[in-house]
């Protein structure tokens, strides 16, 4: 049976070791070459770039949503509550999709605010409560730069050979982001509540 080493260096103790820092196992930007993917090199250090600025409007989007949920007000205030509510848990999903993806590619996926707020397309929301109308004008924008690049990276992905990265494009983050808009632009139509006015008929004065 061997002998376990005891000496002072290796020594086995149930004492924490606090304060550890020590230098990257990799750097960011890059991508490792452990997994038999069949993508070269050039292709997932493109594909990771592009996801990762993919990722950074997409984690700005679930919390838009997440301040939304929070401040929503007015007379349609538990309609909205909950949808926005329900939306940031689907973008939560899509956040750790794509985070996932770009680890899978061998590369190094974005995760802390101060690099999400430099990298983000997404205009910055003041701190304070705003009317409904302008939060959902707000997301549909957010909506709009994440579809538009969508369509550009999957057929980019498309065109590299890259088809899982396509079809996450297409089937989760594309689909989930239209949807979406279709939800909350309903909350734009200006319709009557209560009492139904026929568009042909205007009121003299």
């Amino acid at each position: 049976m061997p002998k376990r080493n005891t000496s002072a260096n290796h020594s086995i103790s149930a004492q924490p070791r606090l304060h550890q820092n020590v230098r990257e196992i990799q750097a960011y930007g890059t991508v490792s070459h452990a997994l038999p993917l069949v993508l070269e090199e050039p292709v997932r250090l493109e594909m990771t770039e592009q996801l990762n600025l993919l990722l950074a409007d997409t984690i700005t989007l679930r919390d838009l949503y997440k301040k939304s949920h929070w401040q929503v007000a007015g007379p349609t205030f538990y309609q909205l509550h909950l949808l926005f509510d329900k939306h940031y848990g689907e973008q939560a999903e899509l956040v750790d999709s794509i985070a996932e993806r770009i680890q899978l590619l061998g590369g190094i996926s974005l995760a802390m605010a101060p690099d999400i707020a430099e990298t983000t397309r997404i205009q910055r929301p003041p701190r304070g409560r705003e009317e409904p109308p302008v939060q959902i004008s707000r997301l549909l924008d957010a909506h709009e730069i994440i579809i538009g690049h969508c369509r550009e990276l999957a057929k980019r992905a498309s065109e590299l050979g890259d088809d899982g990265t396509n079809d996450l494009v297409i089937s989760d983050v594309l689909r989930t982001n239209e949807l979406q808009v279709w939800f909350i632009s309903e909350h734009l139509v200006d319709v009557p509540l209560v009492h139904a006015v026929d568009p042909g008929v205007r009121k003299a004065g």
